[in-house]
């Protein structure tokens, strides 16, 4: 039995080992970069060790240090995860010489699916079914090009190494080919350092459906399928399993030539053999061929425990340490469906680049399966992946499933970076994917309408202006409890979203409030749960680093401009206005004065504090409506900035 376990990952796939030995009784040891010193998964073991840097090259790329510190520290197994060293078979090859069980398949068996060219011969062999296509050594392009010409186009080049995409090229016309094979093997030579490539048949309206098999060196089973088909270039976004739509002759079908593979290379440990499935039709026990086998554990794995009531780690543990396999095949049954989302700080206006920073807040919606490797007050580096958490729903039925995960999403709150959150909301709204018929290609068919930007209505200008407020919550202790001074308490506030600047009037009256949004006024109630607008559903609005976070329809962000801090509040039409009420304690100008940006125009003074109020630009003052020792209220025009070519 395996003591004292090495986890040489990071974020939440750490997190989630570490969970399980804990429950197994295993003692854990973390690794850790600069940048990771505080992470959650340091904090979920039991020992750490401090590797320096900060890129996965000066520290969970380290193999040879990792392996040293493993022992140093008393470790009798390592657990890759998935990612970084995972399916690196010389890094498991060296963990066996050092004495160390390793927590994964043989070395063997990755070698003998690392390179797709070469593994689709040892499928062909073991009668798993394979795309048509060229995996023959000879790389010169006319070679290649008359393997396209012979498979017929369209074709895709994929590089025989790695995966995410990357080398991967799309050729319909003939002409386009040597470009895009140049292209493609760059890519891959550069990711890679191989660019070696394969030419394969493309398959229409393609589905990616996936097998999870574990094996223990001697026989396999297989642990049913997952649906991966939802991908942006390549990249998974949403997984479900089972299948929707699977006939069961199919999935047997699948499942048995999964478990044909991985026995074909002796497979041991928690395994992926991924299927490319012909979507154009019903689905078919001919329909459907081997594209690749994962020799690790999956992102996806949460989906099958889910539906199997397994712990896949647990087996991992188990079967290294030298145990048969738990269940056989007849003793293995699914039960519902489960749905789950990879989360990221990412930014979908912007081509989906990540997006750093501070998790000022970060609270998962109820109902949800989490696994995540970061929490508030966290940081998304930008060394990284940026994975904020895997979100899994589970339900009686698909449809149960699909709805638990939505009320969770729209239940999720995240501030100090931008999320794919929205995004995630409308993909699993859109009704090919409500339907359950869809293929690899609907995110990029409809990327425009799923990441379209709505426009927040006025109840979310109020319900952020409030936020904005940052007032303590109702209760006995509460400033708000019972005040009223006869008249509501009167505030403006002055919000940005969307590059567009309002000027809001807040009244508060008790647990009352009204908000002057334009012309139109919004009436709120504060309840346990914050302010709500009346006769509207529950939305929550957040306040963190001078940010206000709206979650209604989607995620709106509005800027807090604090008129304590702002030199000059000038509207579009020039006019000059008091942020708050307050005295006027000096003016520096007269009408008719050429001003420049940044002239001092006038002192007021509220709350005890002086603040000058300057020109945000160039012209002539007009219309200069205060003196020295008056008082103003909040909004009050005192003066209008007229551009110097405007005035007669």
């Amino acid at each position: 039995m395996i003591r004292k376990l090495l986890i040489a990952n990071r974020g939440e796939i750490a997190c989630r080992i570490a969970r399980t030995a804990a429950e197994m009784d295993i003692e854990t040891v973390a690794i850790t970069s600069d940048a990771d010193a505080q992470a959650m998964h340091v904090l979920a073991c039991d020992d750490v060790v401090y590797l320096g840097g900060n890129t996965p090259e000066e520290s969970y790329l380290r193999g040879g240090d990792i392996i040293a510190a493993g022992r140093a520290r008393g470790a009798d197994s390592i657990h890759p995860g998935y990612g970084f060293l995972s399916e690196d078979p010389e890094f498991a090859q060296a963990v066996i010489d050092a004495g160390l069980i390793w927590v994964g398949p043989p070395p063997s068996a990755i070698r003998a699916m690392g390179l797709k060219d070469s593994a689709k011969v040892l499928m062909q062999a073991a009668n798993v079914p394979v795309v048509p296509g060229y995996h023959e050594a000879d790389q010169s392009l006319d070679v290649l090009q008359q393997a396209a010409q012979d498979i017929g186009y369209p074709v895709l080049i994929k590089a025989v190494a790695g995966g995410g995409g990357k080398g991967m090229r799309l050729v319909e016309q003939a002409h386009d080919f040597a470009a895009h094979l140049a292209s493609a093997q760059s890519e891959a030579r550069n990711a890679f350092g191989n660019d070696h490539v394969l030419v394969e048949k493309f398959i229409s309206n393609p589905r990616h459906i996936e097998i999870q098999v574990f094996g223990d060196g001697e026989t396999s089973v297989h642990l049913y399928e997952r649906d991966c088909s939802l991908q942006r270039r390549h990249q998974k976004v949403v997984e479900e399993a089972p299948a929707p739509h699977m006939p069961d002759a199919v999935r047997d079908a699948m499942g048995r030539a999964a478990v044909r593979a991985a026995e074909a290379i002796g497979y041991s440990s928690a395994g992926t053999v991924e299927f490319i499935v012909d979507g154009s039709g019903p689905l078919t026990a001919e329909s459907f061929f081997f594209m690749e086998m994962n020799t690790r554990l999956q992102v996806e794995h949460p989906v099958t425990e889910e539906i199997l009531g397994l712990d896949l780690v647990a087996w991992q543990l188990r079967v290294a340490a030298g145990e048969l396999l738990p269940k056989q095949q007849s003793e293995i049954f699914t039960r519902g469906h489960s749905i789950e989302v990879r989360l990221y700080a990412e930014d979908p206006q912007v081509e989906f680049l990540p997006s750093i920073g501070t998790l000022h807040q970060l609270v998962f919606g109820p109902g949800l399966r989490v696994d995540t490797g970061v929490k508030t007050g966290g940081v998304v580096s930008p060394f990284y992946d940026p994975m904020i958490a895997k979100l899994i729903a589970t339900g009686p039925d698909r449809a149960t499933a699909l709805q638990r995960l939505l009320g969770g999403l729209r239940l999720t709150q995240i501030a100090g970076v931008k999320t794919n959150r929205d995004f995630l909301i409308a993909l699993l709204q859109h009704p090919e994917f409500v339907a359950g018929h869809f293929d690899t290609g609907l995110i990029g068919r409809d990327l425009s309408s799923l990441t379209d930007v709505l426009t927040p209505s006025p109840e979310d200008w109020a319900l952020a202006a409030l936020a904005a407020m940052d007032l303590p919550a109702p209760g006995p202790e509460s400033a708000l409890q019972g005040f009223t001074l006869f008249i509501p308490l009167r505030q403006q506030m002055i919000l940005t979203c969307q590059d567009e600047t309002k000027r809001l009037q807040v009244s508060l009256n008790g647990l009352h409030a009204s908000v002057v949004v334009e012309a139109e006024t919004v009436s709120l109630l504060r309840g346990a749960k914050g302010w709500c607008v009346v006769g509207s559903p529950q939305t929550t609005a957040i306040f963190a680093a001078r940010k206000a976070y709206v979650f209604s329809a989607q995620t709106f962000v509005f800027e807090c401009l604090d008129p304590l801090d702002r030199t000059a509040l000038v509207e579009n039409d020039g006019a000059l206005v008091a942020p708050m009420p307050g005295l006027v304690k000096q003016v520096f100008v007269s009408n008719g004065q050429e001003v420049v940006q940044g002239d001092p125009i006038v002192v007021l003074e509220a709350m005890k504090m002086q603040h000058t109020l300057r020109s945000a630009k160039a012209g002539q003052v007009q219309q200069l409506t205060v003196q020295e020792n008056t008082q103003v209220d909040a909004g009050q025009v005192m003066a209008v900035i007229i551009p110097s070519d405007q005035c007669e």
